[in-house]
């Protein structure tokens, strides 16, 4: 499998890298680190936030072919690399996002710090969704799925509450390369590490939404189960009144959430 390019959007203050902990956050299918604004915007001030572009998605280049959740992975750690040579981190990740990071603890645990895996699962739908999702976006473009994705990604009444922020969103999934959507939505339909759930040892927090029909909260615990089986570390928390997208619907409890599991793992030393 090919690794495809990414790049990086820096969310937290501009200052000199390296003086604060690194904490690089994914997005999901569909978004950019837009996504993580407002959760970032909580964590930036100790902690130095970097945020990966799905490819054709936000920053990132498109995909020219295609690639697999462990490849998204290691091209995630050739991107840290270029910023902070060998350096571990913390990684939290939504969806897809969420996804990569279960693959970076599988492969490349020596690197983390802690993980944080939001309303994602270690088996995402079913394989035939995924590949006619991406046959049909192959074909009629990104637009096609944006009834649905508004359906999926918020909770009831967020659209109205937030209407700037749910069309920005919605705006980048227009504006996502739509080969590059549907290399995603094959590389979701090949994914399933439930089986090696058990090698993960970073320290690992599951947030699931309570409304989130992708991802829904038996998945968290799915996840959280398979890491502890194998003698790792990890807790899932489901937040009420969330869907798809927990850092754009509840930044202030997925920050506070996230904060506390950085925090503990730093005190501990972990990492270093």
């Amino acid at each position: 499998m090919a690794k495809p390019s990414l790049k990086a959007a820096l969310l937290s203050p501009q200052r000199p890298l390296g003086e604060h902990p690194l904490l690089v956050v994914g997005s999901s299918l569909g978004t950019s680190s837009l996504l993580w604004n407002r959760a970032a915007s909580l964590l930036g001030s100790d902690y130095d936030v970097v945020a990966w572009d799905l490819p054709g998605h936000g920053v990132s280049p498109a995909a020219t072919e295609a690639f697999d959740v462990a490849a998204l992975a290691d091209a995630v750690v050739d991107l840290i690399d270029s910023i902070a040579p060998g350096g571990a981190f913390h990684y939290a990740g939504v969806s897809l996002g969420g996804a990569t990071g279960l693959q970076l603890g599988i492969k490349h645990g020596e690197r983390l710090k802690s993980l944080s895996v939001q309303c994602s699962g270690a088996k995402l739908g079913t394989p035939e969704a995924w590949l006619e999702r991406a046959e049909t976006v192959r074909s009629q473009g990104t637009p096609v799925m944006i009834q649905g994705s508004a359906q999926r990604w918020f909770a009831p009444g967020f659209m109205d509450r937030e209407p700037e922020l749910s069309s920005r969103l919605l705006h980048a999934l227009r504006d996502a390369d739509r080969f590059s959507y549907a290399y995603c939505c094959e590389a979701l339909a090949a994914f399933d590490v439930r089986e090696e759930l058990g090698s993960v040892r970073v320290p690992t927090q599951v947030i699931a939404g309570a409304m989130d029909g992708v991802a829904p909260p038996s998945l968290a615990e799915e996840v959280a189960a398979g890491i502890t089986a194998g003698g790792g570390t990890a807790t899932a928390v489901t937040l009420e009144g969330v869907a798809h997208l927990a850092p754009a619907e509840a930044p202030a409890h997925v920050a506070g959430l996230m904060r506390s599991l950085l925090s503990w793992t730093e005190s501990r030393g972990a990492g270093k």
